[in-house]
């Protein structure tokens, strides 16, 4: 059975990131679009790396050095339960591999090992891009013994365990409880919103906690921000003190919890993943058809509506992209019932946030848009949309309605606790209203954009899509960044010249989605 572990794992990890198909593909668009996403990927790393160093300067230099293993290990935890727990069901049970792989001869538990382990390697890079850099610098700053780089290595390879066990394990949750129900996308997808919810409420509290302690205090108290630490992820605390103290026994002792965890969940996975399988992937079928009146709809009207279908019946892609909308409403409800004070101490920004409330809403809606994945998530069957008798421009446009459809019962609640809770005035008003209408427009556009330029239809799992691709990454995130430009720019100038520059920014904002928009209503779909 190892030499099928072997295999299967081997298989997993070629395909990782599509790996495989950018070495051996001989289509010259595939290989550019590989590229790109190669140099994307080195960008974000640097800036990732660079992030981590910094902070780690940062603690030093207020005394705080002992604190950076512990904060390092809670952060990667928190990073990797995250991301795991909306793709582990897609990455473990992968219902389009299902019927292949039931077929070979190898026991089922080779196959949920190799699957696992492919989560583990994932996860791990991760866990090695926050560390590498902040134990890097941690140890030019405070020059710690060779003891602190081995027990570093060694507990960098046990700190994904944990998290991937607790995720899969709530993430097969909200699969069991939506997999008896009619409507199991939808349940599956409320479940996970509200975990999302449940999450960034619980994090707004802690932050709202950080904001009233200043840096003198944590000069002076450290050890209360330590025990706050251990409140929250005790093991971070224990690996900590085998790095800096040589104090192994609650290491070790969490170690073997996690490997006994991790290997648990293997098994219970193991004997019941046909079972599993099979209740995941039955449908439910009623032969009792009955022919009623037809109902006639417009084409744009039909494409939307058949957007709204697809787009609710993948979780994982709603929860990618709602994330931003329940974020602009929570930042609208901390503004409209909080103190506007401890939401600029908990965003951490220099400057007052009174100005530019309504570009920070609006950079919450613009990222990871629904249009910057929306064309690949066609996949193959991209080509029924191509054969049909229908315009471009329609079927771009009901792909940029969808992304409206979903952030519009958002944004307008947002909008109204923003004007309920500023009052604004005059101009003002008018800018509360415009600019996140402009800023989430060019976004969405711009998403749609990059997704037409490096589509990727030819996915056996929707992870690779919603979460792994080049145009999830560019078109994502980089609609995102030039509304953060933009905001910059408003928020630099003085205020005597801030309705200009709001309407320069709008003015230039509507000419580039114009134009973005043009391009992509004339887009040859015959050549996607």
């Amino acid at each position: 059975m190892i030499k099928q572990i072997k295999k299967l794992s081997k298989l997993q990890l070629q395909n990782l990131y599509g790996l495989n198909v950018l070495r051996h593909t001989k289509d010259p668009k595939a290989k550019k679009n590989g590229i790109r996403m190669a140099v994307v990927c080195v960008v974000i790393i640097g800036m990732l790396m660079a992030y981590v160093a910094g902070i780690v300067v940062g603690l030093s230099m207020i005394g705080l050095a002992n604190l950076v293993p512990s904060i390092l290990i809670m952060t990667a935890t928190l990073i990797i339960f995250m991301f795991v727990i909306f793709k582990a069901g897609n990455i473990i049970f992968q219902k389009n591999a299902y019927d292949i792989v039931c077929s070979l001869p190898v026991p089922q538990s080779a196959i949920v090992v190799s699957r696992f382990v492919r989560m583990y390697v994932e996860n791990l890079m991760m866990v090695f891009l926050i560390f590498l850099p902040g134990l890097v610098t941690y140890g030019i700053l405070e020059k710690p013994g060779i003891g602190f780089y081995v027990s570093g290595i060694v507990i960098t390879f046990f700190v994904p365990l944990a998290p991937l066990t607790v995720a899969t394990f709530i993430g097969a949750v909200i699969t069991g409880i939506s997999a008896r129900m009619r409507h199991k996308n939808l349940v599956s997808t409320m479940l996970s919103v509200a975990l999302i919810v449940g999450v960034l409420l619980a994090s707004g509290k802690t932050v709202e906690l950080e904001g009233e302690i200043t840096v003198e205090m944590l000069q002076s108290l450290a050890n209360i921000l330590e025990e706050s630490v251990a409140s929250v992820y005790p093991p971070a605390v224990s690996f900590a003190n085998a790095m800096i103290n040589a104090n192994y026994g609650p290491a070790v002792l969490w170690i073997l919890l996690f490997v006994a965890m991790f290997a648990a969940m293997i098994f219970l996975v193991s004997i019941k993943f046909h079972s599993i399988c099979q209740k995941l992937f039955v449908t439910n079928a009623k032969h009792n058809y009955q022919m009623s009146n037809l109902k006639k709809n417009s084409m744009l009207g039909a494409l939307l509506r058949k957007e709204i279908k697809r787009y609710f019946s993948s979780s994982i892609y709603v929860t990618n992209t709602i994330v931003g909308a329940i974020l602009g409403l929570v930042f609208a409800g901390a503004i409209c019932f909080g103190d506007i004070e401890k939401v600029e101490q908990s965003l951490g920004l220099p400057i007052s946030i009174t100005g530019i409330i309504p570009c920070i809403l609006a950079i919450c809606f613009s990222i990871m848009t629904t249009t910057c994945t929306s064309v690949s998530m066609e996949g193959k069957e991209w080509w029924i949309l191509k054969s049909l008798p229908v315009k471009t421009r329609d079927i771009m446009n009901a792909k940029v309605l969808l992304n409206f459809v979903v952030d519009l019962p958002f944004l307008t609640v947002a909008e109204i606790l923003l004007i309920i809770a500023r009052r604004p005035a005059g101009l003002e008003v008018l800018w509360y209203l415009l600019l996140p209408v402009c800023m989430i427009t060019f976004a969405c556009v711009f998403g749609l954009t990059v997704n037409l330029k490096m589509p990727v239809f030819n996915w056996e799992n929707e992870v690779v899509v919603v979460k792994q691709s080049a145009s999830a990454l560019i078109g994502g995130l980089g609609g995102g960044l030039i509304v953060v430009l933009c905001t910059v720019a408003i928020a630099v100038v003085p205020v005597a010249y801030g309705d200009i520059v709001k309407a320069v920014v709008c003015v230039l904002l509507a000419v580039a989605t114009a134009i973005l928009y043009n391009k992509n209503s004339n887009v040859n779909l015959q050549d996607l």
